[in-house]
């Protein structure tokens, strides 16, 4: 496998600062992913949160951010997660577009540890910047909620509910990750105007 992250990128660019990931090598179905500690220990916005209250006081979050490729048919999916861990427990709220997988979104199954298949299509364009947000949940009696995913301005409404797992770490993360096909096409993703809203 072969990976690289190189930020401030001119262009393509909506900001004049993209971050451009690429993935390679010779691993058929490889992939890459980056990973941002948001709250937390080794937070990346200095918030520590030493006694968890804020990460305790959070339930709803919103992952907002616009990607580009340059061919989007070589890509084999490509990720976006909400992770948070609280009081014991884990809560993933993973996002998975299968492009050359059958151009369908799928959600992680936290208990059965497997994607679950939507039936919402995912057929973002290529040579485009294509606008993703993702709305989630941790609802009142401690269920993941998976409410909705809008791509390019059409809105799927999910509301799909279930179980988190155990943890013993607490914070929030997101991801983002990038898969090869079974060619093992090397390609890059362009993303900007990465913006996470909690309350």
């Amino acid at each position: 496998m072969t990976w690289a992250m190189k930020q401030g990128v001119s262009s393509p660019s909506l900001t004049g600062k993209s971050a451009q990931m690429t993935i390679g090598g010779k691993t058929t179905y490889g992939d890459v992913l980056w990973n941002n500690h948001l709250i937390g220990d080794f937070s990346s916005q200095g918030l520590h949160d030493g006694n968890e209250s804020l990460n305790k006081s959070l339930h709803n979050f919103t992952y907002d951010v616009y990607f580009y490729l340059n061919d989007v048919s070589i890509s084999q999916a490509l990720e976006f997660d909400i992770n948070q861990f609280v009081n014991g427990q884990s809560f993933i709220w993973g996002h998975e577009c299968r492009i050359a997988g059958g151009h369908e979104w799928d959600i992680w199954d936290n208990q059965a540890a497997r994607w679950h298949p939507t039936g919402v299509s995912c057929k973002p364009q290529s040579n485009a910047w294509n606008h993703l947000v993702i709305q989630v949940q941790r609802t009142s009696d401690d269920h993941l909620l998976f409410q909705s995913i809008t791509l390019n301005g059409k809105t799927s409404v999910l509301n799909f509910k279930e179980q988190p797992t155990s943890t013993g770490w607490s914070g929030i993360t997101i991801n983002y990750q990038q898969d090869l096909n079974i060619h093992r096409d090397p390609y890059s993703v362009w993303l900007d105007k990465v913006n996470f809203v909690y309350w």
